[in-house]
């Protein structure tokens, strides 16, 4: 009987520890990171160490643009609990070794960065930055290059001060790279840009933001591990359940550290006395306490939402494992900002993935929320497309040529209203876009079919796409469906303008039969 209750504890224990971090460090940001740390604390972080590097580790490889944010909250741990750093710090030398081996860019950069602001905030040492470069440099290749000149901007301020010589035998091999001329003219241009920003005394990428710098330098760790270095051990058997006899007893010690590190903190910054949410005001006349309310405007509960989204939509299989976790996110009120983030998350990748359109799809089935949501999101997306790269243009209108063939969205609440296919209220960038999104329904639809939806269909979306309020505008639409070869739709349109010279001949012999 006793073993079975220690099972279950130790598995219940386990699992909370293996939740509770994962979900915490999802949602840490800048603004929440000091109300993070506390929560994060009382979990047991000496058991579930491994747990917590894994997953700092992959939230910072599928958020990069947090990583400084993740760091600082690497580095709050390790004031407290450096065995956690230290884990961490080894973890990556790993990841960078093998990834430097097997020629992974991705991963490379990701560890990298991790490593850079790590350093910034003395949780790593100097040295593994430099060793990184040293590496990275030996043989040169724009892969290796362009992580090493991420890597220099990060850090470049920290490494400056504390070892500048060292420092400058990057640049100076930077430099040898830069006369060979064995790389190509895009990685030359990020060599070039670093000098600048070396220039320029790194003031645009400082080593650690105001509302990041958590730890005294006093009380931080510094953990100095080699990247050649042998031995280096992992910890992976912490990343999975192993029950443990003393389970009971280990609790009890982590809950009077627990107690010891949270009090002792209670007056220090991550326990601070300005709260978000209200201010004592103290009258000069009376002993009173006054609670005024303050409006949090920082949007730091809007943040955390679009992180823990990107997340979901990034680590999830497939469209329908993604909507239902989205599903259980998203909260009445917010189903524009999933809308936005499923658009912009399509806008970023390289090429258009089927996954985001049976994703768009599928949310528009469940909820006419979403439909509407998508419908309003093509405004903005239309009027800024001047705004975007060819390849975000071409990603998004993909998107919505899913959602028009699959009658997810109306084509009514798309395109009347919005979309006006003449010269003047058309650009370049706009002209591509619908481009696109009509090639991309032709191959879906076919072109009869488009050419019935567009002209036999509902009349405010034939106007919007031929304009019969002159014949140029008229003309103009006809010519450029044709020049994408989609000229079998323009058939009706043939016919009104056959018409409307039909009716100008007319007139024209009209009027001189009166003279």
């Amino acid at each position: 009987m006793t073993s079975t209750c220690l099972a279950r504890a130790t598995t219940s224990g386990r699992a909370g520890t293996r939740c509770g971090g994962a979900g915490l460090v999802n949602k840490t940001t800048a603004a929440n990171i000091r109300h993070v740390l506390p929560e994060l604390l009382a979990e047991n972080l000496v058991r579930g160490r491994g747990l917590l590097c894994l997953a700092l580790i992959k939230s910072q490889a599928a958020c990069p643009a947090f990583t400084d944010v993740f760091a600082a909250l690497a580095a709050a741990v390790n004031s407290k609990l450096p065995i956690v750093g230290r884990l961490l710090v080894v973890r990556l030398a790993l990841r960078v070794s093998r990834s430097c081996a097997r020629d992974d860019k991705p991963q490379l950069a990701a560890a990298a960065s991790f490593v850079a602001h790590l350093v910034n905030q003395g949780v790593a040492h100097e040295l593994l930055a430099l060793e990184i470069l040293e590496t990275l440099l030996a043989t040169p290749t724009e892969g290796g290059v362009e992580v090493a000149v991420g890597l220099v901007k990060e850090c470049g301020a920290t490494l400056h001060e504390a070892c500048p010589r060292l420092l400058d035998a990057v640049f100076d091999g930077l430099r040898g790279i830069l006369h060979d001329g064995s790389i190509g003219r895009r990685t030359e241009f990020m060599i070039e840009g670093l000098f600048a920003v070396r220039k320029a005394q790194f003031r645009a990428h400082p080593p650690v933001r105001p509302e990041l710098d958590l730890v005294e330098l006093e009380d931080q760790l510094t953990h100095q591990v080699e990247l050649s270095g042998h031995g280096l051990d992992p910890e992976t058997h912490l990343d999975v359940f192993s029950p443990s006899a003393t389970f009971l007893q280990d609790e009890a010690a982590y809950e009077r550290l627990k107690r010891s590190m949270l009090g002792d903190d209670d007056d220090d910054e991550l326990s601070s006395s300005d709260d978000d949410e209200a201010q004592v005001v103290c009258g000069d006349d009376e002993d009173m306490e006054e609670v005024t309310m303050i409006k949090d405007e920082t949007a730091t509960e809007l943040v955390g939402l679009r992180m823990m989204i990107y997340l979901t939509i990034m680590s999830s299989a497939g469209a329908e494992e993604a909507g239902h976790k989205l599903l259980s996110i998203v909260r009445p009120g917010q189903e524009m900002e999933l809308c936005a983030m499923v658009i912009e998350c399509c806008r970023q990748e390289r090429t258009y993935t089927r996954y985001y359109g049976l994703l768009a799809q599928g949310l528009c089935a469940v909820d006419q929320a979403y439909q509407a949501g998508f419908e309003a999101c093509f405004a903005r997306v239309y009027a800024t497309a001047h705004c975007m790269d060819t390849t975000e243009v071409r990603g998004t209108a993909r998107l919505y040529a899913h959602l028009l063939a699959t009658d997810a969205v109306s084509w009514r609440g798309v395109l009347a209203g919005r979309v006006r296919l003449a010269e003047e209220d058309t650009t370049s960038s706009s002209r591509i876009f619908v481009k696109v999104l009509f090639q991309e329904l032709s191959e879906q639809l076919r072109v009869p079919m488009l050419g019935r939806r567009m002209t036999h269909g509902d009349p405010a979306v034939r106007d919007a796409l031929f304009p019969t309020d002159s014949a140029k505008n008229t003309r103009f639409a006809v010519n450029f469906f044709t020049a994408i070869g989609l000229g079998g739709v323009t058939e009706q349109a043939r016919e009104h303008l056959r018409a409307c010279a039909m009716v100008d001949k007319i007139r024209l012999i009209l009027t001189r039969h009166v003279i």
